[in-house]
């Protein structure tokens, strides 16, 4: 009679059945400038996510509604990522700078990390990532 009950599969509850699936992360993003626009939001990995020129895992372009619009990100594998984002004002898919080769639009990052101006770039991936577990997950960033 034990061996039986060791034998049979346990039932898996819809809990557990959750953990085993895909992250989705939604961003809450505050400050956005009237100016209006798009936003454009990029999920990276550590690998990816100080080179500029990276491909990100996903990104999201959305309407840039002053002053706080929440984004959710398609599916991904749960791990460790970071958000970068800005306000494309003028909706030309660049980060735009002015003349002095300060930001001319507003940005943010994941963890409300701050960028590193003594090498001009931005934060170090360790400053914005944040765990995306299995299911729902959200954060918030300020623009600045």
């Amino acid at each position: 009679m034990m061996i039986a009950l060791i034998a049979a599969p346990a039932p898996v509850s819809a809990a557990a059945r959750a953990d085993d699936g895909p992250a989705i992360l939604t961003v809450k993003v505050d400050h956005i400038s009237s100016k209006r626009g798009n936003l454009r939001l990029a999920l990276y990995d550590a690998k990816s996510f100080a080179d500029d020129n990276a491909p990100p895992i996903v990104d999201k372009v959305v309407p840039a509604v002053p002053y706080s619009v929440t984004v959710t990100f398609d599916p991904v594998p749960p791990g460790t990522y970071a958000v970068k984002m800005f306000q494309d004002y003028n909706r030309n898919e660049k980060f735009d700078f002015d003349w002095l080769g300060l930001p001319d639009e507003r940005y943010g990052f994941s963890r409300n990390a701050r960028p590193n101006w003594m090498r001009m770039s931005g934060p170090d991936f360790k400053d914005a990532a944040i765990e995306l577990k299995p299911g729902e997950n959200w954060t918030e960033i300020w623009l600045h």
